[in-house]
């Protein structure tokens, strides 16, 4: 019994985890990939989580896997997807941050539920974001921006709060307004579109215009000296004759 006993200290750590030993609660060790040994339960311990493991946390919306079919459904969660934009407009943001256990001791031992951390801070982070932000880049070409400043600000409170966690990537997945007043914000994007391109129109034709009133300008200004000096020249040429 004894022999069986000092045996079950064997373990092994595989090549995507960690292994932190424990002694009676109390942080010991770390292990890394391979065969091991630690004093049996209940004096050690060792905890293996997956280090290599891409973690996702949705916000503003759920997926589901359908137990039927292949088929994955999404639920959006309207708390958290309004957020009041810089220009104090609202927008219906859904947003996935990716994140893996960069320190396995930090993980299990600086925060009690990592999952729950992440998604508190990913959520402040981009409403703090969202919030400096207007609108309209948020909705077209400034998301690349919103993202990488979001994932910059979570990874500086998650090392502040050493969690040993590192946040891989912040993707918006959907940025619209909300739908109650969705096709009325179209309207004035239409109509925004329209008094660019009449602009634009009016720009062309001033380009075009301008440059042969100038050039009209220039030749009746020519043709006048030409003519000029033809007179004079006939004049002095009749008073000399």
């Amino acid at each position: 019994a004894g022999l069986i006993w000092l045996g079950s200290g064997f373990f092994r750590v595989n090549t995507d985890e960690q292994g932190v030993v424990t002694r009676f609660g109390e942080y010991v060790r770390t292990s890394e990939p391979g065969l091991h040994y630690h004093l049996p339960y209940p004096i050690e311990k060792v905890f293996k989580p997956k280090v290599t493991k891409v973690n996702r946390i949705e916000i503003g919306f759920r997926t589901s896997q359908s137990q039927f079919s292949q088929n994955s459904q999404t639920r959006q969660v309207p708390e958290e997807a309004l957020m009041l934009t810089g220009d104090e407009n609202i927008v219906d943001l859904n947003f996935t941050i990716f994140w893996i256990i960069n320190d396995a001791k930090d993980f299990l031992f600086n925060v009690r539920n990592p999952e729950i951390t992440i998604k508190s801070i990913g959520e402040s982070v981009m409403r703090e974001k969202i919030g400096q932000t207007p609108i309209n880049p948020i909705l077209s070409e400034g998301k690349s921006i919103v993202e990488e400043e979001a994932k910059r600000k979570i990874q500086e409170v998650l090392d502040y709060y050493e969690s040993g966690v590192l946040i891989t990537q912040v993707q918006l997945q959907k940025a619209d307004p909300p739908e109650m007043v969705i096709d009325s914000f179209r309207d004035v994007q239409r109509a925004k579109t329209d008094e660019q391109k009449l602009i634009n129109e009016a720009q062309a034709y001033r380009n075009d215009i301008i440059p042969k009133a100038r050039g009209a300008a220039e030749k009746m200004i020519q043709e006048a000296e030409a003519y000029k000096k033809e007179v004079v020249s006939k004049a002095e040429g009749e008073a000399e004759r």
